[in-house]
């Protein structure tokens, strides 16, 4: 198949296109390099140094023509969508508005969507996680710009005939996350670690995320190519692990010494975010593979 993965130079992105790419796929990436990174791209791919709200990019799709569309580009970082609001909605928004229109125009087969889990459902209460008809509270304007892409991917195949696949992941980790500024926990916890330095965890470490290897997300995309039809599935392990856990884990690995540091709590944090993947595995026949602490060293051994 030819696709066109946005956002291929990120931490995600970058590694769904090496899934695609070593499953015999022609790729070509759209990436504006504001958080991704050019050594990231797989050099089989071609590249587009682009962004998605750049009118220009209805021609590259026009030209590329592919069957798929991986859309991955987004504006991730969820204080920054507190801060500036407006320029959140127009990357996640517009950009994807100028996306759905140019593969309306070529006739794309699909288009594949990376949505949030944790940061739609809020505070998830069910002991075997989030399902999908879980109540949605989005109170981020990142994830209310997830939500809104979704339903706009509904009403363009309903308008337009524009299949999709949604997927929405847990708190994904792995290799080319970067420890540096906004990043996931285990991101930041490797780099401070690994250096020596003494992480911070805030609150009383026993809030609880679903923490999914991004070889297994990456997976995910690649089932999602031709199964998944119109349908929004949870991508994660089911499982919660709290950040004591995390640095309890990393700190046996390391044979770190010492202990974190503990600080106030960050206003708005979630308690308990699990998903629910059963539906992922009925629709794509995909589960998670890797447990999070042969996860944790794949990471390290990256890192390292």
């Amino acid at each position: 198949m030819k696709i066109l993965v946005t956002g291929g130079a990120g931490f995600i992105g970058s590694n769904v296109v090496d899934a695609y790419i070593e499953a015999g796929h022609e790729v070509a990436v759209v990436d504006n390099l504001t958080t991704g990174k050019k050594e990231n791209i797989n050099p089989r791919a071609q590249f587009f140094n682009l962004d998605i709200r750049d009118l220009h990019l209805s021609a590259i799709v026009r030209d590329y023509n592919p069957e798929i569309i991986n859309h991955h580009a987004a504006q991730i970082d969820v204080r920054k969508s507190v801060a500036e609001p407006k320029y959140n909605a127009e990357v996640n928004e517009i950009g994807t508005l100028n996306l759905l229109e140019a593969a309306v125009k070529v006739k794309v087969k699909k288009i594949i969507f990376s949505s949030t889990g944790g940061a739609i459902y809020g505070e998830v209460k069910e002991k075997g996680g989030a399902k999908e008809d879980h109540p949605q509270e989005p109170i981020s304007p990142y994830a209310i710009t997830k939500r809104t892409v979704e339903m706009y991917l509904y009403a363009y195949k309903v308008n337009f005939g524009l299949n999709y696949t949604v997927l929405r992941y847990g708190n994904v980790y792995g290799p080319r996350q970067d420890p540096l500024g906004e990043a996931g926990v285990i991101a930041i916890f490797c780099g401070k670690m690994l250096k020596g330095e003494t992480p911070t965890i805030y609150g009383d470490g026993k809030q609880l995320r679903d923490y999914v290897y991004v070889g297994d997300v990456a997976r995910a995309n690649l089932l999602a190519l031709k199964k998944g039809l119109n349908q929004i599935c949870n991508i994660g392990t089911g499982k919660g692990t709290s950040v004591n856990e995390l640095f309890a884990h990393l700190k046996q690995i390391l044979r770190f010494k010492g202990d974190a540091i503990y600080a106030d709590p960050r206003a708005g944090e979630l308690f308990r975010s699990v998903l629910n993947a059963a539906k992922a595995k009925h629709e794509l026949g995909w589960e998670p593979k890797v447990n999070i602490k042969a996860g944790l060293k794949k990471t390290l051994d990256w890192y390292d």
